[in-house]
């Protein structure tokens, strides 16, 4: 079995996996109403799987690392495509005698939990089957699908919802995750954990402080993803409303739909091309730095230039940036870790993205009504540069030590 096969597989679960992710923020919010939910209740509810990923990334990762990768990731892929038939049963839940909310809310937890065995279990099976010299291209695109799969589900469902329904769309996110879980069950080879080196979740924290340079991975991808999901995706409604920002008869919101649109594309397409650039260095998060560089101007875009043009460029330059610095970092990961705490590293690794995610509307909003626009993302420049001493002094000092680890056959090309 091939690396092209095995990698191929997992990109087209992790994209069909995401769409239910995705299908639930065009629709979950116009439901609110019909169902009697709260603003509020709503908002918990879209994000109940981030906080369940939160907590499951770690546990997750050391499962994958005692028992191997192929039977979590297909039990991931699994609860991902049963999550959206939960959300039909939530439609119907009065009923049968229970809260919709509550069963939303079960629901886009069960989805957090399947994703964290996919998320990390991607990046485990990505590792064990590659080598330092082709890792960073199958990590980049192994990280486009999984970028590019949650704006495929705000696409579809809301498609769907208007064309056919609410049902129809939480039905065809739900076959879309459990044909992923088909074909990585015929598919995804069964890699035995390393039982010599493997260890407990509770020796995480020994190994992140065993070597500096996870730490720094970890924190930098805690600093994008604020940024980036935290910071960006959260203001930037607001910010073309406030500065009148207008695409011919959209509103703000649709304004706002095309500029997060325009950042994950790029993103996504810097992804699949630095992950391949980067296994030509002998030091791939050489990358990250320029990567990094490219990100804080696209804040300073914004900050500086607030009209459609520079809400346009500025977004790109940060999708641009976004997708420079995470696989190369990710691959980097990859490359240091030791065989048997993949896993668990990659998920340290998501529990940073997942927080920086989590923590940055919780500071942005409100920073954002007390200094404006303009202050909030030079700051945003100001934490971006911090990152880039953090790479230069942390991972920069010399050539990584690697870990060569294919298990497969070389045919890659």
């Amino acid at each position: 079995m091939s690396v092209r096969y095995v990698a191929a597989s997992l990109i087209f679960g992790v994209f069909f996996g995401g769409l239910g992710g995705g299908v639930a923020f065009p629709t979950l919010p116009r439901l609110g109403p019909i169902l009697g939910i709260s603003p509020f209740v709503v908002g918990i509810i879209l994000s109940a799987n981030r906080f369940t990923r939160l907590v499951c990334n770690a546990p997750a990762g050391s499962i994958l690392d005692t028992i191997g990768t192929r039977r979590p990731m297909i039990a991931g892929f699994c609860l991902q495509g049963l999550a959206p038939f939960g959300y039909v049963l939530a439609l119907n839940a009065g009923r049968l005698g229970f809260d919709s909310a509550t069963v939303f809310l079960a629901a886009r937890a069960v989805w957090g939990i399947g994703s964290a065995f996919v998320f990390v279990g991607a990046f485990a099976t990505i590792t064990h089957v590659t080598t330092p010299e082709n890792r960073g291209r199958w990590v980049g695109y192994m990280r486009g699908g999984q970028s590019l799969g949650f704006p495929a589900g705000l696409v579809l469902g809301g498609l769907l919802a208007d064309a056919y329904g609410f049902t129809v769309a939480f039905v065809a996110a739900g076959c879309a995750g459990l044909f992923a879980a088909g074909v990585a069950a015929l598919v995804l080879p069964d890699l035995d954990p390393d039982v010599d080196r493997t260890g407990s979740l509770r020796e995480i924290p020994a190994i992140v402080r065993g070597d500096p340079r996870i730490a720094s991975v970890g924190a930098v991808n805690f600093v994008v993803r604020f940024l980036f999901v935290g910071v960006l995706l959260s203001t930037v409604v607001l910010y073309a409303a406030e500065n009148g920002i207008a695409i011919g008869a959209l509103s703000e919101t649709g304004v706002s739909g095309v500029v997060m649109a325009l950042a994950v594309l790029g993103a996504s397409v810097t992804t699949v091309a630095v992950g391949r650039y980067s296994d030509r260095l002998a030091n791939r998060a050489l990358i990250a730095v320029p990567a990094l560089g490219v990100l804080g101007v696209g804040f300073g875009f914004l900050a500086f230039v607030p009209t459609l043009v520079g809400a346009l460029g500025g977004v790109a330059l940060i999708g641009v940036g976004v997708g420079g610095t995470n696989p190369p970092l990710l691959a980097y990961l990859g490359d240091i870790a030791p065989g048997g705490d993949v896993g668990k590293l990659g998920g340290v690794y998501n529990t940073f993205g997942d927080l920086g995610s989590t923590l940055g509307p919780l500071v942005a909003l409100p920073l954002v009504a007390r200094v404006g626009f303009a202050v909030e993302y030079l700051t945003c420049v100001a934490v971006v540069c911090l990152a880039g001493v953090l790479v230069i002094g942390t991972l920069l000092g010399e050539e990584q030590a690697t870990t060569g680890r294919s298990r497969l056959t070389a045919d890659d090309d």
